[in-house]
């Protein structure tokens, strides 16, 4: 219960105008309710001639110890004078007319209290998954590298459906039954105290069975969103790897595992759904119990002609003990429900909750230039403890300098750059800007210094225009074409059925590697920043494709200060700086020709690529 209130607390709060209008809603629905059976005690006593007894009219004052006997008397009183001038057949038509427009009044509040609660539920729905985007977004790119794509999409679509079945929905129910219960209590309890003492005794234990059936439902709903997010994993690693697969000729293969996911997955629902199951049966049975109860006390106090409890009372009684247990019903199926929503609430919150140390530290200045050098000082790194993969880099990046970062894969080169625009902090040493420290800047004005071509250009499911504009709002259309015709990208977008609308696919899939590495060239010209870093940005393609990257690269690089990650020496020659990584070290460090003359790693490098 206290996981609910959380839960609660954090997404219901915004909703509180629709929490109110759901309670008067749902207080005015019960009241008709009870007034509408209420119709049915004369309608009987009229239909049967039950009542013999004679009524006068007795005035009503506020405040009398008798008042409700008062206008009950009353009310007789005027029934039976309508009686007398038009007739009992009359009178009844018009009791069963009132109870009509009761029922409309009550069916209308329902329908009310339930209208006021689709706001609130697709609301928490929505702001659970935006808070979830906004937060994988935000988090940094240490968190993605324990994390399988995979589970977190599973999260944004499973558990927050499974969280919008379950909690969501029963908030309607856990809002409305207590109303009801209560003001269907305190009626049976006005009607007769001693045959209520049976079904407050029974309620409870009918919420106790419930709840220790339902408490077991996290711990197995746990099991099943895992099992979910595995498949949803293997179905993301698939179509990423499609190409792979069929190469191989791996489609058994990978359709077996999925299947052993698919029925691992099935086995726990089974499980889950054949204990959720268990509530409309044992309700009933409970349910059928306490009126079995209650007859046969009811009727022994009939029988005993207990003068306060007419056969008329009794059948009232029922009518309004039936209307309780439907709530009590209710409870049960939310003791089943919300153990489910709960368990997912527990997936999405690892997102939620998690950690971001990449943060903009209290007095953080904004830095919009760079004005004479990048240093690493000292610099040191470890993806894990105990395994370091940069060790005391010291390294000087002069303003419109280029410096090439060449050696062996997993020589580090890459982190280094990634230390750069804060993906992740040094352990050891520090980063400057012009002598500030990256973590004593923004990481907004850090980011927007910078402007980054991958070896895998990064594209996104839009039009040529969207993807070359992405990092600058309010580019226009002659600001675009001019970066696409630096970026040698022009002609081919222009030969496109739409030209600079065309949708380009999924990251790119309708493009040739060049076409979008040169996409990439365009939206890092169009940002314009001081700092640009290539990683690898020729490293994939073909000769011909090479050389316009190359040309394009070329008028990118041209009054930057860039940082480049090559393993073709050739793209490199004219650094200003070639620093040779290896281990996590920079082993050697000069001009092409300089290391050349060294005869060490770079020149081994260079004599291994000419052959």
């Amino acid at each position: 219960m206290k996981e609910l209130f959380s839960f609660l607390k954090r997404f219901v709060r915004p909703y509180g105008r629709n929490l109110v209008g759901s309670v008067v809603f749902n207080l005015l629905s019960a009241l008709f309710n009870i007034f509408s059976f209420a119709f049915i005690i004369p309608i009987l006593e009229i239909l049967f001639q039950i009542n013999q007894k004679v009524y006068s009219y007795t005035p009503v004052t506020f405040g009398m110890a008798d008042m409700g006997k008062a206008i009950r008397n009353n009310f007789y009183c005027r029934i039976t004078d309508f009686i007398d001038i038009y007739g009992e057949s009359t009178v009844l038509l018009l009791l069963g007319v009132v109870l009509i427009v009761l029922t409309l009044f009550k069916t209308a509040c329902y329908f009310g209290a339930t209208a006021v609660m689709v706001p609130l539920r697709t609301g928490i729905v929505r702001d659970i998954r935006t808070q979830i985007y906004d937060k994988v977004v935000s988090l940094p790119m240490a968190f993605f590298s324990k994390e399988r794509k995979g589970d977190i999409i599973a999260r944004v679509s499973g558990d927050v459906g499974e969280i919008e079945g379950s909690i969501a929905q029963s908030l309607d129910m856990l809002i409305k039954n207590p109303i009801l219960i209560l003001v269907y209590i305190g009626t049976l309890i006005a009607i007769s105290w001693r045959l209520t003492i049976f079904t407050v005794l029974v309620g409870p234990v009918i919420i106790w069975i419930m709840g220790t059936i339902g408490r077991k439902l996290k711990a197995k709903s746990l099991v099943v969103q895992s099992y979910w997010s595995d498949s949803m994993a293997q179905l993301e690693e698939t179509l990423g790897g499609l190409r792979i697969i069929k190469a191989f000729l791996a489609e058994d293969k990978m359709s077996r595992r999925f299947l052993d996911k698919s029925n691992q997955l099935r086995q726990a629902s089974i499980r889950v759904n054949m204990r959720q199951s268990l509530a409309h049966p044992v309700s009933e049975f409970l349910g059928t119990a306490l009126i079995v109860i209650v007859l046969w006390y009811g009727g022994k106090l009939i029988l005993n002609e207990e003068a306060s409890f007419t056969a008329t009372k009794f059948i009232y009684y029922l009518t309004i003990l039936y209307s309780v247990i439907n709530p009590i019903k209710d409870f049960s199926k939310a003791g089943y429900s919300i153990p489910k929503g709960l368990a997912s609430v527990e997936r999405i919150d690892r997102i939620l909750m998690a950690e971001n140390n990449i943060v903009n530290k209290q007095g953080a200045i904004v830095k919009n230039s760079l004005e004479n050098e990048i240093k690493y000082q000292g610099v040191s790194f470890s993806y894990e403890e105990g395994r370091e993969v940069l060790h005391d880099i010291n390294l000087t990046i002069p303003r419109g300098k280029t410096v090439a970062l060449v050696g062996q894969s997993g020589s580090g080169k890459s982190t280094l750059v990634d230390l750069l625009p804060r993906f992740y902090d040094v352990c050891e040493g520090s980063i400057t800007i012009d002598g500030v420290d990256l973590r004593d800047m923004k990481l907004d004005s850090i980011r927007g210094l910078m402007g980054n071509v991958n070896q895998e250009a990064i594209l996104f499911n839009d039009s040529f225009f969207n993807n070359i504009a992405f990092g600058v709002p309010g580019a226009t259309r002659e600001q675009v074409v001019e970066a696409a015709r630096i970026a040698n990208a022009h002609d081919f977008i222009m030969e496109t059925e739409a030209g600079y609308d065309t949708k380009i696919g999924d990251r790119g899939c309708l493009l040739s590697g060049g076409q979008r590495q040169r996409i990439s060239i365009a939206r890092a010209i169009l940002k314009n920043p001081p700092v640009l870093i290539l990683d690898e940005a020729t490293s994939a393609l073909d000769t011909e494709s090479e050389r316009l990257v190359q040309e394009a690269l070329e008028r990118l690089m041209k009054d930057r200060t860039t940082i480049a990650i090559a393993h073709r020496l050739s793209t490199v020659r004219g650094a200003d700086e070639i620093c040779v990584m290896h281990e996590g070290r920079i082993v050697e460090r000069g001009t092409h020709e300089q290391l050349i003359a060294l005869n060490g790693y770079y020149k081994r490098l260079n004599d291994m690529q000419q052959l």
